[in-house]
């Protein structure tokens, strides 16, 4: 060295340099060592990694180099006073390191259980954890490494392992082809688990490790007959929940349909002034009415017996000649012992299933399960429930 005394740093190393020699190798007692930020500096001599030092400045004496010292035995103030090699190591994160196999990784896919092969690419960051380890076990004696270099050292190693440890992933997670895009995150972090010690062993620490690309063999007549029966299943699938959410749709459709025509029959009656039980006796009575085999009223049965129910509607329908022949036959045909009394009128009509005064219903039913129950009982025979006086 011309000057002895002339700082040693790392001005001179590329920026895309991860671990750098300095060109020196003779350095006096006193000489000022710089590291910067982010970065280690080590001091190695004979094949061994002796002493290491962070960031700031340093001067390189006897206490300083405890290790130098030790290995030289002495340390003295002559114009060379030691002999050794200083390497600069970025401790910076390396970032967006490229990967890929080499080769196809083969295995049987779990769920159809052809054999396939594939090859996966993606992404690194890595920073140096051990300098020593780096230095002894990757750089050797080269003057620098870079990014990439460091990238080509560690291929072997990286896919070695990669390609067992995705293969493995995919089997113990029962993972189809067709469906391992959805899993990439979940790799890329099982993944990184397992190869983080692999790396450490070399003095490189992987911070993190993404899966990005995995490369389908499209080529294989296995691989496409089997992707058609995959999506043909879920397709199918599809198909028939949009077919039952149509099928609800439907029916929901309808039933507010029908509850709109309730609602809009029952406003009309409101607005007219009779009951569902009044419109169907008036329905009853226009039958009956227009049919010509009927000769009498005397005659028409069952049919009278429903048209006295009817009440109002009916009188302003067939004239007041009907009501005056249902008043007729009602006190002639009906015999005392055979009426009963209408529970929302208080009418003595003839027994049947609706007043034929008030046209409301004669049945007596339970409060509770609403079930048809004889007059004189005092608890429902379906549901037990008490009925009052």
């Amino acid at each position: 060295m011309k000057d002895n005394l002339k700082p040693i740093c790392d001005d001179e190393r590329p920026n895309d340099v991860l671990v750098w020699k300095y060109p020196a190798d003779d350095f006096k007692i006193g000489t000022q060592l710089i590291v910067h930020e982010s970065q280690e500096a080590l001091l190695f001599a004979n094949g061994q990694a002796l002493d290491l030092f962070g960031p700031g400045r340093h001067t390189l004496v006897t206490e300083n180099l405890p290790i130098v010292s030790k290995f030289f035995n002495r340390v003295t103030g002559q114009a060379s006073a030691f002999h050794c090699q200083i390497y600069f190591i970025s401790k910076a994160e390396q970032l967006a390191m490229k990967w890929g196999t080499d080769s196809k990784i083969e295995y049987i896919d779990p769920k159809y259980g052809f054999p396939i092969r594939i090859g996966a690419c993606g992404e690194m960051y890595l920073s140096v954890s051990d300098s020593r380890k780096l230095i002894v076990k990757v750089v050797g004696t080269e003057a620098s490494i870079t990014q990439q270099v460091l990238s080509q050292k560690l291929r072997a190693i990286l896919l070695t392992n990669v390609k067992t440890y995705i293969a493995s992933f995919i089997k113990n997670q029962k993972i189809n082809i067709f469906e391992i895009d959805e899993r990439l995150a979940e790799m890329s972090d099982s993944l990184l688990s397992l190869l983080q010690s692999d790396f450490l062993d070399y003095g490189i620490a992987m911070n993190r490790f993404f899966v990005t690309t995995i490369a389908k063999p499209d080529d294989d007549p296995n691989y496409n007959k089997f992707k058609d029966i995959h999506f043909r299943q879920y397709s199918e699938v599809a198909e028939a929940e949009i077919r039952q959410k149509v099928g609800v749709i439907d029916q929901q459709t309808q039933a507010q349909k029908m509850v709109i025509e309730s609602e809009g029959l029952a406003k009309k009656r409101e607005q007219e002034g009779y009951s569902y039980q009044e419109e169907k006796g008036f329905d009853v009575a226009q039958k009956v009415a227009s049919n010509p085999a009927v000769g009498s009223f005397a005659n028409a049965g069952m049919g009278l017996g429903m048209m006295l129910g009817v009440g109002g509607a009916v009188g302003g329908a067939v004239g007041p000649v009907v009501k005056d022949s249902f008043n007729s036959i009602k006190k002639d045909a009906v015999k005392e012992d055979n009426l009963v009394t209408c529970p929302s009128c208080g009418a003595r009509v003839s027994k049947g299933k609706f007043c034929s005064e008030c046209g409301k219903s004669l049945e007596r039913r339970c409060p509770q399960c609403n079930s048809v129950i004889p007059s004189d009982v005092r608890f429902c025979p379906e549901c037990g429930k008490k009925i009052g006086e």
